[in-house]
């Protein structure tokens, strides 16, 4: 019985020590913590937007008189040029209106004629005669003058005769200032001169009116709507007709305004069609309006085609990839492992794309920058200087390092100082600063330590899920 009490104390206190170590090797066992092996890769930063075709420029063609159509002689995707006749209304009235006019210009014209011929003749033969009339009642009161003195006639013989006189001089003034009338200067020639002009610049309005009738192209283009047919009543102030100008195609885009620091005139951009997914071609910034629509909370943005393939249409939306800053060579960690001031918003995680799409990300990232997009602040175009907090796995503790920034992407950041190409980094929720740890590289970080700095760009592209 005692022998039997000491061997059960002995395996009783074997136990005991067996728990004990094994008590004590579980509260020193580091945890296991994701991490990233730091290298050096191309870093590209990008924003993906949607975007239209446009031609620089778009009128709307209408009717300035209001009328009947007789013809509509052009159809939707119609080329044409200028002068191009796309309408005809109907002119009956407006030609009659035309003859009346002229008919009052010639008749206008024919008496302005009558006056500068047969008007000054008559004019100048009136007054040869009042001249001759006059001469003769002067003459008669002369004798009557002398008769009266003598004795020979009464005094009221001499006041006929010097009312002769009169009547006679009265006439000869109406006759010269008939001639006068008739003259270049003259009243008569200048209010027949009013009367023709009136009378042309009528014939000139009803022509103007009859040539209204016919709608025309205004320059080179094509037809982009048609919305009027043969009888129906148009009136002025409604589109008839929409016309893309001949001249080179654009590309227009609202992009979130968050991220106009980023795009600057002459970058360029990779775009394609969702009908045509494999025909990429290449654009160019080429101006961004001065304007914030304050509604949407965009920015138009205008994209050069050098030479655009020939299935654009107008109108046609397309998805456009803005390269907005680049990096050949940098280190790169993960947003997700930047912690103190520097770290995104969510400590610990990586920055959420804008409404409208998922974050892409390869050697750089991609951003969604459409017209009202939600979630975070973009990063800027010069992110250099900010500093943040990383934690390091080094002889199997955690140990904490200040690093400064670069360039940011949504997933990605460039480490300017602070860090060296093999430091492995921890990722997402970690022990603290002191605390015993077990770095697990995840895959692409394994990878790019394996392939080293040649594949580093496609080693991150496989860790982000591009």
């Amino acid at each position: 019985m005692p022998a039997m009490s000491r061997r059960t104390v002995w395996i009783v206190g074997v136990l005991a020590l067996l728990l004990a170590g094994l008590a004590a090797w579980w509260a020193l066992r580091a945890p296991a913590t994701a991490a990233w092996v730091v290298q050096a890769a191309p870093l590209v930063r990008t924003l993906q937007f949607s975007a239209r075709v446009a031609t620089a420029s778009r009128v709307d063609v209408g009717a300035t008189v209001t009328g009947r159509v007789a013809q509509v002689l052009v159809r939707e995707g119609a080329l044409v040029k200028a002068g191009d006749t796309l309408l005809q209304l109907e002119d009956a009235e407006l030609r009659a209106a035309v003859a009346q006019a002229v008919a009052t210009e010639q008749q206008s014209a024919a008496r302005l004629a009558g006056l500068r011929s047969t008007g000054r003749s008559g004019a100048q033969a009136g007054v040869a005669q009042a001249d001759s009339v006059l001469l003769a009642a002067q003459a008669e009161l002369r004798r009557t003058q002398d008769l009266v003195a003598r004795g020979f006639l009464s005094a009221a013989r001499l006041d006929e005769a010097q009312r002769a006189v009169s009547v006679a001089q009265a006439q000869q003034s109406a006759a010269r200032a008939q001639v006068s009338a008739n003259e270049d200067r003259g009243t008569d020639v200048l209010q027949a001169q009013a009367q023709v002009s009136v009378a042309q610049a009528a014939t000139q309005a009803a022509r103007s009116r009859l040539a209204q009738t016919v709608i025309s192209a205004p320059a080179d283009g094509r037809v982009l709507t048609r919305a009027v047919e043969p009888g129906q009543i148009v009136q002025p102030g409604r589109a008839l007709f929409t016309l893309a100008l001949a001249g080179p195609l654009q590309l227009l885009a609202p992009v979130d305004e968050r991220y106009l620091q980023q795009l600057q005139p002459g970058q360029t951009a990779q775009v394609r069609a969702d009908a045509f997914p494999d025909q990429r071609f290449t654009a160019q910034v080429q101006s961004i309006a001065p304007l914030v629509d304050a509604q949407r909370g965009s920015v138009d943005v205008k994209f050069a085609v050098a030479q655009p393939p020939a299935y654009l249409r107008e109108d046609m939306t397309l998805s456009v990839e803005v390269e907005t800053a680049r990096r050949a060579s940098a280190l790169v960690v993960p947003l997700s492992a930047l912690r103190g001031d520097g770290a995104p918003a969510g400590a610990g995680g990586s920055v959420p794309a804008g409404a409208g799409g998922s974050t892409a990300a390869g050697a750089g990232g991609s951003a969604p920058a459409g017209a009202g997009a939600a979630g975070s602040a973009a990063p800027s175009a010069t992110d250099a200087g900010d500093k943040a907090t990383v934690w390091l796995a080094q002889d199997g503790r955690v140990r904490a390092r200040t690093v400064t920034l670069g360039l940011r992407t949504l997933d990605m950041a460039e480490v300017l100082q602070g860090l060296a190409t093999g430091d492995t980094v921890l990722l997402g929720a970690a022990p603290a600063p002191g605390a015993r740890v077990k770095a697990e590289p995840v895959a692409g970080a394994a990878r790019s330590a394996k392939d080293g700095a040649g594949n580093a760009g496609s080693a991150l592209t496989n860790a982000m899920g591009r």
